[in-house]
């Protein structure tokens, strides 16, 4: 694929491109290219030029919360994760480029004395992609705290979008579905009087996530596979899609080389040799368990990219 009009000496472009390389789950077929985008002017200036030519192509953060087909998908990826934080903080509103780590985001915020994303400690990949996705954890989602979120439009204009007029839901948000490009998102927190408070807490929630989850780095996956389950009653917590799995049998499973962690059946790991499509077909076979035990249906939280076999609708070309 001929890119030389992207003349940016900023960019970094990565002809056919593994996204195995890409992505937490370290599995994935190739596509045209990955684009990285190193700030939001370089994002803008890529994602107007691809437009004006009519070459499709897909955002994507820290590849986190993705699956990647074997197959890899016809389109560009346009990576916007840069690796270092970009903050800014004016009283009780920090306000963060979306290519910004969440959990640097996190920890930003427990540094400036902010509370209110504490519990968003230790989530890996990027703003932009959590509030996409409304990430969350302890019964808090980042949608939470949002004040505004700045984003390229569909006709190319930037513009800011007050919270109270962005859909979100569990696990979900507009911006899933609108074709919108987050660049800049404002949180407004609260004082905490005890900054030594929020550390302990940060620390017992890093723990925490390191025991139960382990690393993606060490085992390969996606973070928690499967949403929570609706409130057993009006106005309670939701209730742990990983005890279902587990009280089911589904976390013994295994295909391939493709199972559970040890430690958590929400989460999905594989060995070397496992392939994204034994990872989907294991999570077919899990969530038919928890269906036919329990009654229950499980619905992914991790986002798909490309060709499955054995799927009944999915998007050759992009997410789904």
């Amino acid at each position: 694929m001929d890119l030389s009009f992207l003349n940016n000496s900023t960019l970094k472009i990565n002809l056919d491109a593994d996204l195995r390389h890409f992505t937490t789950f370290r599995l994935g077929g190739s596509c045209p290219a990955v684009i990285e985008c190193q700030d939001a002017g370089t994002l803008i200036q890529t994602v107007i030029l691809l437009r004006e030519r009519k070459i499709p192509f897909l955002i994507m953060g820290f590849g986190s919360n993705i699956l990647a087909s074997d197959q890899g998908i016809p389109v560009i990826m346009l990576r916007y994760c840069t690796g270092k934080p970009v903050l800014k903080i004016s009283g009780n509103t920090l306000t963060t480029d979306a290519s910004t780590q969440l959990d640097d985001l996190a920890l930003a915020a427990i540094n400036s004395r902010l509370d209110g994303l504490t519990a968003m400690s230790g989530i890996p990949g990027t703003v932009g992609g959590a509030i996409a996705g409304n990430a969350g954890a302890y019964g808090q989602q980042v949608a939470d705290h949002l004040m505004a979120v700045t984003a390229l439009m569909p006709d190319n204009a930037v513009i800011t979008i007050p919270r109270n007029a962005i859909r979100f839901d569990y696990r979900d948000s507009d911006f899933k579905y609108n074709n919108a490009i987050i660049l800049e998102a404002s949180f407004a927190l609260t004082p905490a009087e005890d900054i030594t408070v929020l550390h302990a807490r940060r620390h017992e929630i890093l723990e925490t996530r390191r025991s139960k989850h382990g690393t993606w780095e060490k085992n390969p996956c996606a973070g928690s596979f499967f949403r929570n389950i609706e409130p057993a009653a009006p106005g309670g917590l939701r209730q742990a899609a990983g005890s279902f799995l587990e009280r089911s049998g589904a976390k013994g499973l295994d295909v391939n080389g493709a199972h559970a962690y040890q430690n958590h059946a929400n989460i999905i790991t594989r060995d070397d040799g496992a392939t994204a499509q034994d990872v989907y077909n294991l999570t077919l076979a899990m969530a038919k368990l928890v269906k036919t035990t329990f009654n229950i249906e499980l619905v992914r939280e991790v986002r798909l990219l490309g060709e499955f076999k054995n799927a009944s609708t999915c998007n050759p070309a992009g997410f789904w």
